[in-house]
């Protein structure tokens, strides 16, 4: 290897470095308790060197959103359907079942952007815009799925299950964090397809644009 390229290698291990301990601390204590002497620490890579590679804290932690949200989507892959013959519920079934797998293997994404909302402060900071804008986009590309899903709704009623469908994951995410041994993710998730699925159907049960009971 020449020296160059040795020198990018060097500097990509060592921005995967930083960014895994950002990740970890973030985690553990959330914006205000992360810093970049304690990136350094726990990395074993001077400040100056994290500093190389980001501007300031904000600017990490941004990265740190958008890698672990890379992470996500990558487990989450295209919701694709378990058959050519698969019913709708089974289809429904394995995107939430995926959804709830990849929110198991690559937690921080959402662990991480949960907090960057959820903190108050008066200015806005980088890694909780960065959140916002992919938690946008995986907001529309469940839009997407549901609405190739469920072709008999119109659009606003998608962006409602939409909507259900990530603020159930979201509850079950955190009642997760919170208590993770009395409670079996997957057949919670087996629950809120039922829901979904009836919610669905109440909405394709409308009458003159009402909502009726069945």
């Amino acid at each position: 290897m020449d020296q160059a390229r040795r020198v990018r290698a060097n500097g990509v291990e060592s921005r995967q470095k930083i960014l895994d301990a950002a990740t970890e601390i973030a985690g553990e204590r959330g914006y205000d308790g992360t810093s970049i002497a304690l990136v350094s620490e726990r990395s074993g890579l001077p400040a100056s060197s994290i500093y190389w590679h980001f501007k300031d804290k904000d600017a990490l932690l941004a990265a740190v959103v958008e890698r672990s949200y890379g992470r996500w989507l990558a487990g989450v892959g295209g919701w694709a359907a378990p058959g050519p013959d698969a019913t709708r519920h089974e289809v429904l079934r394995a995107m939430l079942v995926q959804t709830a797998k990849s929110l198991l293997d690559a937690p921080d994404f959402l662990r991480l952007g949960l907090m960057l909302t959820l903190e108050r402060r008066p200015e806005q900071v980088s890694a909780r815009s960065v959140f916002l804008t992919v938690r946008a986009e995986a907001h529309r590309r469940t839009m997407d799925a549901f609405q190739r899903l469920f072709a008999e709704l119109d659009g606003d009623d998608v962006r409602q299950l939409a909507t259900l469908s990530m603020a159930i994951a979201d509850g079950l995410f955190i009642a997760n964090e919170i208590d993770g041994d009395s409670i079996d993710l997957f057949a919670a998730f087996d629950s809120a397809v039922v829901a979904l699925l009836a919610a669905a159907q109440r909405f394709a049960n409308r009458v003159d644009g009402r909502l009726i009971d069945e």
